[in-house]
């Protein structure tokens, strides 16, 4: 990777970014208007996410003119895939929730529609595979200088659930995180986007159907149930891959800069 382009496509990504930002600054007055047309709560939030997201396409086309924007992001690889592994990963929390927590009783469809698969698909597809994704994919920069700038938003998005000061320490961390984790996954499985999609959205899920937190941060009990699914993540895609004879993506020498010849 030349230089010159290294600088065109951070230059992208910072500006389609910055538009997509400050769009979304305004999602809530986006969607009353997009209400009053479709009369429909869930159609107007998928679509002012989508309006919000014209930035993000946009970008992503300027970068990569030769490719399909599917594949730039990530989407063009297989479901199934994604769906076989996240449940796996996923499990824990499911079965944590089952046996140790109340079913939630006032479950609101259009809401958890809205809170896992629209938010689920949504973050990652801005976050991951564009923010993260076209800096780490495009350019000579490693993990850490490309995760770190989106993973900084993407936790300081959640903080708006925090009560205090702890609370608010705690859901930036563990989102903070989530972040790092969900591009890890989305790096190692040979950039899928789909499975740090749906790998989300499952999270998201099981979160929702049980009552385990109204915030990201949780319970202790949570956390452990939500550590095992990370774990077993991130154990069992490592396993799968040394199967495979595939070597992990992410190492010392793709941390903070890459060669050319790893990228």
């Amino acid at each position: 990777m030349k230089p010159n382009q290294t600088k065109k496509v951070i230059l992208f990504v910072i500006l389609s970014f910055s538009a997509y930002y400050f769009l979304f600054e305004n999602f809530k007055p986006i969607k009353i208007g997009l209400d009053k047309i479709t009369q429909q709560g869930l159609i107007s939030y998928v679509l002012t996410y989508l309006i919000i997201g014209i930035p993000i396409f946009t970008g992503t086309l300027l970068i990569n003119k030769t490719i399909s924007i599917f594949k730039s992001l990530g989407l063009s690889s297989s479901i199934s895939t994604a769906l076989w592994t996240s449940l796996l990963f996923t499990l824990p929390m499911f079965i944590g929730g089952l046996f140790l927590f109340k079913f939630n009783q006032h479950i609101d469809i259009e809401n958890l529609i809205a809170g896992t698969i629209v938010a689920g698909f949504m973050e990652e597809l801005y976050f991951r595979g564009f923010l993260f994704g076209q800096l780490f994919r495009k350019t000579n920069l490693g993990f850490i200088p490309s995760i770190i700038f989106g993973a900084l938003i993407f936790a300081s998005g959640h903080l708006y659930q925090s009560q205090n000061i702890s609370e608010l320490f705690g859901i930036f961390a563990i989102t903070f995180f989530g972040a790092v984790f969900f591009a890890w996954l989305y790096v190692e499985w040979n950039y899928n986007l789909w499975v740090p999609i749906l790998t989300h959205t499952l999270m998201n899920l099981s979160w929702s159907l049980f009552q385990v937190d109204n915030s990201a941060l949780g319970d202790m009990t949570a956390n452990i149930f939500r550590g095992l699914t990370i774990l077993i993540a991130i154990i069992f895609t490592i396993l799968y891959k040394k199967n495979r004879n595939e070597k992990l993506i992410i190492n010392r020498r793709t941390l903070m800069l890459k060669k050319q010849n790893d990228i």
